[in-house]
């Protein structure tokens, strides 16, 4: 039987939004379709630069009439201030809710009832888990053992699932640079949000050309920053990396093209004096290009 593993994320903080325009506002500013949600119960999604690089990225999960976005409390005032300056004339409530609901994780099997105000399923992959979303205390009374953080964040590498500010920095990367579209965080089929051409012109033309994927050694890695090389030129950085099942995993966002060049070559990829090994997730649905060229 699996073991089932909880942890409560205290890095993460809770926004409300509420009001009889906020599906219609949401809807008109981030990446996923609202209607999914309200159909689904929660997902995945974005707000972005019109430049259509990540600004902020949360967990959105509808409860009753509002939403709660599960969100980094290092920049969720940030992200209230942003969602204000789109909010205009709208009928709309935006509320920090951080200090009557926290945010658990659990995986590894079926979590047990508790008093959560709400609990879903990971829109992203199913394998990592569910969260919780509420009154901490009152939630962990009937979870045991509860782990660390640092527990879900090797569950979440060991995934190849990257994650904002412990693998990238806002308004650094595109959606598809972080695998978003992959992870269920991008419609593109519904109307326009911000950043929303962008992000549509490389997804129909193919022309992604970074990606976070897997990185494993048999030795320590080093620093989240440090360059991943192919015959001693950079092809990648490092993000977090925890130590899983006897080897040391890691994500790293990469050029594609320069990592089919080094694999096609049987290059040995090096990352800070350490030799690595690079993996597609396996739910991904890109792959290393097929023409790579040989040289």
């Amino acid at each position: 039987m699996a073991q089932l593993n909880f942890a409560h994320l205290a890095d993460r903080g809770v926004v409300r939004i509420a009001g009889e325009d906020a599906h219609h506002f949401l809807q008109n500013l981030i990446t996923v379709d609202l209607d999914e949600i309200d159909a689904k119960g929660a997902g995945f999604a974005a707000l972005l630069t019109p430049q259509g690089k990540i600004l902020f990225d949360f967990l959105i999960v509808k409860t009753g009439t509002e939403y709660l976005l599960d969100a980094p409390l290092q920049t969720l005032a940030d992200l209230i201030k942003r969602l204000g300056f789109y909010r205009l004339r709208a009928k709309v409530d935006i509320e920090d809710v951080s200090g009557a609901n926290g945010v658990v994780a659990a995986w590894g099997g079926n979590h047990p009832e508790t008093d959560a105000r709400v609990a879903f399923q990971d829109p992203r992959v199913s394998t990592l888990g569910a969260r919780l979303i509420g009154d901490v205390s009152s939630i962990v009374e009937k979870l045991a053992p509860l782990g660390t953080a640092g527990n879900y964040a090797a569950h979440r590498i060991a995934l190849g699932v990257p994650e904002s500010l412990s693998d990238f920095a806002y308004s650094d990367i595109f959606p598809h640079d972080a695998d978003m579209d992959d992870l269920n965080g991008v419609s593109f089929t519904k109307g326009c949000y911000v950043g929303q051409e962008v992000v549509s012109r490389v997804h129909h033309r193919g022309t992604a050309r970074k990606r976070f994927v897997s990185v494993a050694s048999s030795q320590p890695l080093p620093e989240p920053g440090t360059a991943i090389e192919s015959n001693g030129k950079t092809v990648g950085s490092l993000g977090t990396s925890a130590a899983i099942g006897g080897e040391h995993r890691a994500l790293g966002l990469v050029r594609l093209d320069k990592i089919g060049t080094a694999l096609n070559n049987n290059r040995p990829l090096m990352c800070g004096g350490v030799e690595v090994r690079v993996e597609l997730p396996a739910w991904a649905r890109f792959s290393w290009p097929e023409t790579a060229p040989a040289d």
